[in-house]
């Protein structure tokens, strides 16, 4: 296996990973997400066995490095737009009229969204590295063969 599919194999695993940590919270079984990400630490450590691509030199490291340090910059924009998002939906929480405080008050989503969001945003950060390293692999030319 190639080492892009070997990325976007480890994109799919968080995705799935966020339904299991969905169908956790829904079921209020922490045991659930946590014997999932260790089995999935264990399918990746596998899988990287099987990556047949895995050369090491001066352009691959180069690639690696910008791929790197762009996903980081956009993912920290990302992050950051969604957080400040985020935090001005926890700040508004509806007041209740004096009247309906005996009662159950409704459940404010802000802070359990928030642990859906920061999975999608680490799934998004996979990918984002998936695709610039793509992009950089391509610029740098480590798909071009220089043998004759």
């Amino acid at each position: 296996m190639k080492k892009n599919t070997y990325y976007l194999l480890i994109g799919c695993i968080a995705l799935i990973l966020l339904a299991i940590f969905w169908y956790s919270v829904e079921i209020h079984n922490p045991l659930v997400i946590m014997s999932a990400f260790v089995i999935s630490i264990v399918v990746i450590h596998f899988l990287r066995g099987k990556v047949t691509d895995l050369i090491e030199d001066e352009r691959s490291r180069k690639i690696t490095e910008q791929a790197t340090v762009r996903t980081f910059q956009v993912f920290c924009v990302t992050l950051c737009a969604i957080s400040i998002g985020a935090v001005m939906q926890l700040l508004y929480v509806p007041t209740l009229p004096r009247e309906l405080h005996t009662t159950k008050p409704p459940e404010v989503l802000g802070p359990r969204l928030m642990g859906y969001f920061q999975l999608a945003l680490l799934c998004l950060m996979i990918f984002l590295y998936v695709g610039f390293r793509i992009y950089y692999a391509r610029k740098y030319g480590e798909w071009e063969t220089d043998e004759e």
